[in-house]
């Protein structure tokens, strides 16, 4: 959520921000904001003024009383009635204005960071960096919806019948390969720094309020029917909103947290091969690094984020790219995004299979996040979260570009985790 000070401080480079990201309404957006700033300090101004005035009739009554004077003491309790009437009135008024404010900013996206470039589609994103060796395969080569049928690996079919389609059950060696995959992705973590957390699933409103998902991304979660609660669609939503309503000390920082969860999204539904097989799903396990910084370490703490995902993705053996998306394609509450994408040479297409992004403030305005510094003053802290990665499309890439004639080779660094060295028929 962006900050009411900020947007009257720089009224030109918010204006300019949200015209970047296709907002073609950006400066009454913004003029309504500080409107609506206006009257919340006018009435709270009138509201501080009327509770004094009713505070000082309220001492000259005590002094009426002890002189006697019950007239005019009576004359004066009818007054303060009136006055208590009036804040009672200017107290409804001023939460109305509060509530109004605050929705007005929960649906105003972050303002993209100087270094976003300009766009309004993924063709517009920038490719950075380019890395790994493409797979040489036979003609023969397949796609890996074609290869767990192979292979005996997964079954959507089942999963139709039990959940519904998007709900892919793993079997066998590729229920191993799914755990070697996780546990690979978290110890690689633990060894640089993380602390694990296991998260709940289920997330309320105010949690889902305080990342940003509501109410951008309202209709692509799965909500509890009578409920607040919510399925999340990463584990940054639970990591994230346990510093909700916190202060941290400075000496606490950074904070690195990695967490392993299922995701839920409500995002199939298209037909073709994006959207065919692993890529894209209703149900998925990913493996999520967040990070609490002070705003001085943010962006060296991104370009950490991002050099550890691409030493993950590299050490699979995986042809990859990094994209820095252009700010029509940037997420709601991301103020810089790179997307992490891998070859998978059976379909001959680039797959994400990361998104690692810095919210600056945003987040921790909505969470209410500070740090206390060593001077003693509070500060917002920034937020940022990365994929470490998300498995089905890692797991697709894996298997259309390891595959021969006979087997599925396995990617060194999980031989350890799986037990084995290749799938084969």
């Amino acid at each position: 959520m962006l900050l009411v000070a900020n947007i009257r401080e720089q009224f030109e480079t918010y204006k300019a921000g949200l015209l970047k990201r296709g907002i073609d309404n950006a400066e009454g957006l913004l003029l309504d904001i500080i409107d609506q700033d206006n009257q919340r300090k006018t009435t709270q101004q009138s509201l501080d003024d009327t509770l004094a005035q009713a505070n000082q009739l309220a001492k000259q009554i005590g002094q009426l009383m002890k002189s006697g004077e019950t007239e005019a003491a009576d004359k004066i309790k009818r007054e303060t009635a009136t006055l208590k009437g009036k804040s009672k009135e200017l107290s409804e008024r001023l939460l109305s204005i509060e509530n109004a404010l605050r929705i007005a900013l929960y649906n105003i996206p972050n303002i993209p960071n100087t270094a976003v470039p300009s766009g309004k589609t993924e063709e517009d994103n920038e490719l950075i960096k380019q890395g790994g060796e493409m797979p040489t395969l036979s003609d023969k080569a397949a796609p890996h919806w074609d290869l767990i049928k192979t292979y005996d690996l997964i079954d959507f079919d089942l999963g139709n019948k039990v959940t519904g389609a998007g709900f892919p059950f793993y079997k066998k060696r590729g229920a191993r390969l799914v755990r070697a995959m996780i546990n690979y992705f978290l110890d690689q973590a633990l060894e640089k720094g993380y602390e694990e957390i296991q998260t709940p699933v289920l997330v309320n409103e105010d949690s889902g309020y305080g990342t940003g998902q509501l109410p951008d991304k309202e209709g692509q979660m799965y909500q509890l029917e009578g409920t607040n609660y919510y399925l999340i669609p990463t584990a940054e939503v639970p990591i994230t909103n346990m510093y909700r309503d916190s202060i941290l000390d400075e000496t606490q920082l950074p904070v690195k947290n990695v967490g392993y969860s299922s995701c839920f999204r409500r995002e199939a539904g298209s037909w073709g091969s994006h959207v065919r097989g692993l890529n894209r799903l209703h149900q998925f396990d990913k493996v999520e690094v967040v990070h609490i910084t002070k705003e001085e370490d943010s962006y060296d703490t991104l370009q950490q984020m991002v050099d550890y995902v691409e030493e993950l993705v590299s050490s699979l053996g995986l042809p990859y790219r990094i994209l820095r998306l252009c700010a029509g394609d940037l997420g709601f509450t991301s103020a810089i995004t790179y997307d992490f994408e891998v070859y998978a040479a059976g379909q001959e297409k680039w797959l994400e299979v990361s998104s690692v992004s810095n919210f600056e403030s945003y987040q921790a305005n909505r969470l209410k996040l500070r740090y206390k510094s060593t001077s003693g003053k509070k500060k917002l802290a920034h937020t940022l979260n990365g994929s470490a990665l998300a498995i089905p499309r890692i797991l697709a890439a894996v298997l259309e570009n390891n595959q021969s004639e006979y087997e599925i080779t396995i990617p060194e660094v999980l031989r350890p985790y799986t037990g084995f060295d290749s799938i084969r028929k």
